[in-house]
C-alpha cells in the first residue's frame, strides 16, 4: 500500500447555532458550521407539536375566510 496518500485528521469542535452544544469530531475539514443539532431537532427532541399546529391554524384560517359569505349591499 502506498504510504502518506490520506488527508490528516484532525479533531474539531462543532457549536450548534440554535442551542449552543459543542460537539467533537475527527475530520479533515478545517472549518464547518451547523445550524441545528440533535439536541434542538423537532425530529429528534419529539416536540413537532408547534410546527404542525402552527401550519394547521394557518390552513384552518384561510379556509374560513374563503367559506365566509360576502355582504352585499
Amino acid at each position: 500500500m502506498k504510504k502518506n496518500i490520506h488527508p490528516e485528521q484532525h479533531d474539531l469542535v462543532l457549536t450548534c447555532s440554535t442551542c449552543n452544544s459543542q460537539f467533537t469530531i475527527k475530520t479533515v475539514a478545517e472549518k464547518f458550521t451547523i445550524d441545528i443539532c440533535s439536541g434542538c431537532h423537532p425530529q429528534f427532541t419529539g416536540d413537532r407539536s408547534l410546527n404542525r399546529t402552527t401550519g394547521r391554524i394557518e390552513r384552518f384560517r384561510r379556509m374560513a375566510a374563503k367559506a365566509q359569505p360576502k355582504n352585499k349591499k
